[in-house]
């Protein structure tokens, strides 16, 4: 036997009905933000802007890496040599 269990069948009218339901919620949380004065064109940038982010952050992190290796030492001290925090 499997250990995968098998889910019950859904019709497509209640698949539908699912999909229509959680349509709903989004839309509704669009709205929301939109009131916020969230706009759609922004979510572009700040998308771009953490990937940015992400790809400096990893290059630190690399560096860092390196350089603990470089005198056999851990990134974790070296955190504390140059005064970051571990969860920067």
């Amino acid at each position: 036997k499997s250990p995968v269990s098998k889910s019950p069948k859904v019709s497509p009218e209640e698949e539908v009905a699912e999909l229509q339901k959680k349509k709903e919620q989004l839309d509704s949380e669009i709205a929301q933000l939109e009131e916020e004065g969230c706009k759609v064109e922004e979510l572009d940038q700040h998308i771009d802007k953490l990937h940015e982010y992400n790809d400096i952050k990893d290059i630190g992190q690399s560096l860092l890496g390196r350089i603990a290796a470089l005198r056999g030492t851990t990134t974790r001290d070296l955190y504390a040599h140059f005064g970051l925090e571990l969860d920067d």
